[in-house]
């Protein structure tokens, strides 16, 4: 389909960005912006999406590339997940969410696509808001009242919706570093290069044979991604037996609402949340 018709602007700066978000505000018009694409042009195809302005944040320089700072990483919204797959930084400091990000689609989108493009879109059942859940990430806004930072778990609000204002414009996020952490991202779809039907993001630190924390986001168990907070409970201080695993993550769906659908019913969702959040821990719990 051919998209409804809307005007199109691209700012070379992050303040020129956010004051078209807020005029477009203040004229009562909706305004959506584009990043890679990635998510937003399928909808402007099908007619899901049909904003009055499209604001092309794509060259604004700043917003893109992979930093060192301290204790955590910072990544740029505009980073895209070919980079992000790539930088060495990430693939030692936060080996999960190269991992996940090896997943998304294929190599043609992992080259357009952003991170903050798909933190931002919000689709439960995309791979990474999961990921920075499970990380415990924190992510940068910017609008017309300056910068403000918002933890993962406070992020997503319900399908496709996030806390972000109409006005701002999602700037960085910050990964806490996980070295020495085991991790493992597993998931089950229909065919490849599909949603997932279910997605598990788990990272572990282990202490001899006993697993010490472990971070669990599940992806598609609900109209956000959702920690799986009974299985970190009671993994804390377990052996990293098959047995001890399996026992924790048999409460992996517990506090959760998966869809019923045409792919799968709930049940289903819920036995492959148990199933997948097994193998990914053991997996995790392996050397690091």
């Amino acid at each position: 389909m051919i998209p409804a018709a809307f005007d199109y602007v691209r700012p070379e700066s992050v303040d020129a960005a956010v004051s078209a978000l807020a005029d477009a505000e203040a004229a009562g018009l909706e305004a959506k912006v584009l990043a890679g694409g990635q998510s937003l042009l399928p909808l402007l195809r099908m007619r899901l999406a049909f904003p009055d302005l499209v604001v092309d944040a794509g060259r604004i320089p700043g917003l893109r590339g992979v930093r060192d700072d301290g204790d955590a990483l910072v990544i740029g919204a505009l980073t895209t997940h070919h980079e992000v797959l790539g930088d060495p930084l990430v693939r030692r400091h936060a080996g999960l969410l190269a991992a996940a990000t090896a997943t998304v689609a294929d190599p043609a989108v992992r080259h357009r696509g952003t991170l903050g493009g798909s933190l931002a879109h919000a689709d439960p059942a995309a791979d990474l808001p999961a990921v920075v859940l499970a990380l415990d990430a924190e992510l940068t806004a910017v609008g017309p009242g300056g910068r403000r930072t918002v933890p993962a778990r406070e992020f997503f609000t319900d399908y496709l919706t996030t806390v972000l204002a109409p006005g701002e414009l999602l700037a960085e996020i910050r990964v806490p570093k996980y070295d020495g952490w085991g991790f493992r991202y597993e998931k089950f779809s229909r065919s490849a290069q599909a949603w997932a039907l279910v997605g598990v993001a788990a990272a572990v630190r282990h202490d001899g044979g006993r697993i010490a924390e472990a971070r669990i986001g599940l992806t598609s168990m609900g109209p956000t991604p959702v920690r799986a907070a009974a299985v970190e409970s009671a993994l804390a201080g377990a052996e990293a037996t098959e047995e001890s695993v399996a026992e924790a993550a048999s409460a992996a769906a517990e506090g959760t609402r998966p869809a019923a659908d045409l792919s799968g019913s709930a049940a289903y969702r819920a036995h492959l949340a148990h199933v997948l959040t097994r193998r990914a821990v053991l997996a995790a719990a392996g050397p690091a």
